[in-house]
This record gives C-alpha cells, sequence and structure tokens, in this order.
C-alpha cells in the first residue's frame, strides 16, 4: 500500500468523554416479530440478528429527545466531566451521519444549545463510521498548533427512521430474500450520543495523552455500503473481505512506521457485530479479552459507537495504560488512533 498518512501529536490531551444512551429498547425478537410473515414466507430461519451478528437490543429515541438534543446532552456531560467552561471552547466538531436537514449543519444547533461562544469554530464531519476519530485527529492537530485551546467533538445518532422505512419495506409482499440479506446491516443499527473535550496537555499535564495514529483508504470498494434515511444496502460478505484487506495493510504499515500497537491494554473498537469483530481480532492476532463489546446491548451505533464505548471503559483505565481506538467506515477507510492513559 501507498502512501503514509500517519499524524502524531504532541500536545493533546483527552480531558472528558461521555456516552448517553438512546431512551427506547428495542430488542432483535421484536424486530423479527415485525418480519415474521415475511420470513415464513421466504424461508428464513429467525434469530439471526442474536445468533449471527451478536446483537441483542439496540434503542431509538423518545418523543422527549432527538439525536442532536442527545448530542448536546453528550457535549454537555463531557464539558462538566473536563471542568471546562462552555465559554472556553474554541472548536465544535458534530461527526453525525444522521441529520434529519440538509441545512444548516447539525453543529449549530448543539453550538446554540450548549451556549458556546460566537467566536467557537463549528461544522460537521461525515465520514461514515469514522467520523469520530477523525475529528479527534482535527482538533488535536490545531490544539498541537496553538490555533485552538479546547476543542469538543459530539456525536448523535438515530436508526428509528432507517429501521422504520425498511420494516415497511421487508414487510410488503414483494420483498424477496435477496432484499432481506442487503438490508440486514440496518437492522444492526442503534441510536446514542457521545462527545468527547480536548485540551493542551501544557495545562493538564495529568490527563490521557492522544498520541496519533494511522489512516488509510480502499476507496475502490465505495459502492460495497450506501445508505440515506430510506434505506441501506449493504454487501455484507464483499464490505468484511475488503475491510479486513485493508485493517491488515494499515496495521502492518503502522507497524513499519513505528506504532507498537501488539500488546495494548485495551482496544475499543468501532462496533459492528460478533462475525466482524472476530473476524478482525484474529486478522491482527490480538487478545479478544482485551476488546470491550457493546454491540450487544447498543448495535452499531455509527461513528457515536467507538466514543461511546471509550467512555464506559474511561473509568477503568489507570494511569499508563495504552487505549487503542479503531474502526473501519463505508467507503471504506481505517483509522487507528492511540491514547495513553
Amino acid at each position: 500500500m501507498t502512501g503514509n498518512t500517519t499524524i502524531s501529536h504532541e500536545g493533546t490531551a483527552l480531558l472528558g468523554t461521555s456516552a448517553v444512551e438512546a431512551p427506547v429498547v428495542v430488542t432483535s425478537d421484536a424486530m423479527e416479530e415485525r418480519l415474521a410473515e415475511t420470513l415464513t414466507r421466504l424461508r428464513m430461519r429467525p434469530g439471526t440478528l442474536s445468533s449471527l451478528a451478536g446483537i441483542q437490543e439496540r434503542r431509538w429515541w423518545g418523543p422527549d429527545e432527538d439525536a442532536a438534543q442527545g448530542a448536546a446532552r453528550a457535549g454537555r456531560e463531557a464539558l462538566a466531566a473536563a471542568g471546562v467552561e462552555p465559554g472556553q471552547v474554541d472548536l465544535l466538531i458534530n461527526t453525525s451521519v444522521f441529520r434529519a436537514n440538509l441545512e444548516p449543519s447539525v453543529a449549530v444547533g448543539i453550538h446554540h444549545a450548549l451556549g458556546l461562544p460566537s467566536s467557537a469554530l463549528n461544522f460537521d464531519i461525515t465520514n461514515a463510521c469514522l467520523g469520530f476519530v477523525n475529528a479527534l485527529t482535527l482538533a488535536g492537530t490545531l490544539i498541537d498548533s496553538g490555533q485552538v485551546r479546547y476543542a469538543l467533538v459530539v456525536d448523535g445518532e438515530d436508526a428509528r427512521p432507517v429501521h422504520e422505512s425498511t420494516l415497511r419495506r421487508l414487510s410488503a409482499p414483494e420483498a424477496v430474500r435477496r432484499d432481506y440479506l442487503d438490508a440486514f446491516a440496518t437492522l444492526t443499527l442503534g441510536s446514542g450520543a457521545a462527545a468527547a473535550v480536548l485540551g493542551p496537555v501544557g495545562a493538564h499535564p495529568d490527563a490521557p495523552r492522544v498520541m496519533g495514529g494511522i489512516s488509510r483508504a480502499r476507496s475502490s470498494a465505495h459502492e460495497l455500503c450506501v445508505g440515506g434515511n430510506d434505506g441501506m444496502v449493504t454487501d455484507a460478505r464483499g464490505l468484511l473481505e475488503e475491510g479486513l484487506l485493508l485493517v491488515g495493510e494499515a496495521w502492518d504499515d503502522a507497524l513499519a512506521d513505528g506504532w507498537a500497537w501488539k500488546d495494548m491494554d485495551r482496544y475499543v473498537m468501532h462496533q459492528v457485530s460478533t462475525v466482524h469483530t472476530r473476524a478482525l481480532v484474529e486478522r491482527i492476532g490480538i487478545d479478544p479479552e482485551r476488546v470491550p463489546l457493546t454491540f450487544p446491548r447498543w448495535g452499531n451505533v455509527g461513528p457515536a459507537a467507538l466514543p461511546m464505548t471509550l467512555a464506559t471503559e474511561a473509568p477503568t483505565l489507570r494511569r499508563g495504560e495504552r487505549v487503542l481506538c479503531m474502526g473501519v467506515g463505508s467507503g471504506l477507510n481505517t483509522a487507528m488512533t492511540e491514547i495513553r492513559w
């Protein structure tokens, strides 16, 4: 693989994280009950969402809070955990895939909800499930350069609209087996929100350090997973095979660049399914006991999945421990970023 997209951070600290669960639990059994007639007609065995994907349930937002409000709540909680006031924030990046409207950006509503100063630069970064990790890299680079002091990265995802449209489509009498297989990944999605606060190491010498990492692309695979609010079509086998090739090459390149990630204390991955996690662990040869899993309870929460998992792990991490955040996003892109506690 050509190129050398390797980034090192010299002065960026992770000051606070937050994960917000959407409140409405939707079990895999309940989803398949809605599709019972279709599954029977197509002679397909129920239970694959749990047995194959490993997802027991996922969540939807309720009537009192939507994805953007959830992202704002996550941001508020992360700022409190970091001890940073809203008026100190210089940069807000929203990384949500979900958006109710094309314009304006999701970031502006969150900026307003949090009462951030007019001087706080704010915008969206969308890059499928890698947006949050990309935003950490961008924010860290701006902090390292001295252009930004405190940055807030947020994400809020809402799987309910795409679930509802997909369930309606699959419930129609004209739905065929191929339709169900193409939409299977859609049914694994979940809703939730996350946030992280970054700041200068000089002012926070005891905080976890964002060390940097590597990013690689396989854009020839950009048509393997294509989605919108009305549905998503996924070549699951092709996506898995191409993703493993990409991750393996990036892992080998990282080792050649001096990143020693074979024995990290924790591997916080983007949460997809049992199949994807097991295959990735085997490809790069890491200890599965060091890979925390949240997809059985939350499903695949898009770009919020990795930071939500990181936020749940953060209280158990001790000073000096090393964490590798890693994931693959449709397109395909992969990114790996080390954080040292």
